[in-house]
């Protein structure tokens, strides 16, 4: 068995149509931090710290409804306190599409337990919380 060539996840790239709206919904929705953040106009970049060295970089220029190549279906980020995540991301202004629920996810070899919750932020992408001791 080869060993992984890589340290781990760094960042997930998302484009939004409304880049201040976006920035501001991680940074005070979610709590993170502006690492980096270069560009102007339709090419403003920005480098938002999760922590962990995780980030999530959020591109300008999405027009209304696209959904880019690659597109994934949900960000999940791990937390230790599901429900004040979502209150916390809900008072930033996202909408609640799963209310926080604890449950057994039937994984093998071993059952894992977690709690989760999911919104819309919003500009639109729909963000995890998952809390558990096993992953």
């Amino acid at each position: 068995m080869s060993s992984c060539v890589t340290n781990g996840f760094h960042h997930l790239a998302i484009r939004v149509a409304d880049f201040p709206a976006a920035c501001a919904f991680y940074a005070d929705g979610l709590g993170f931090s502006v690492k980096a953040q270069w560009g102007e106009g339709d090419k403003q970049v920005a480098l938002m710290d999760s922590g962990n060295g995780n980030y999530v970089e959020i591109f300008a220029g999405a027009q209304s409804g696209d959904r880019p190549q690659g597109v994934c279906e949900h960000l999940a980020f791990r937390t230790d306190d599901c429900d004040a995540a979502l209150a916390r991301a809900v008072a930033a202004g996202a909408t609640v599409t799963m209310d926080a629920k604890s449950l057994t996810i039937d994984a093998r070899p071993t059952p894992l337990p977690v709690r989760i919750a999911f919104v819309r932020t919003p500009t639109g992408e729909i963000v995890e919380f998952f809390q558990n001791e096993l992953t």
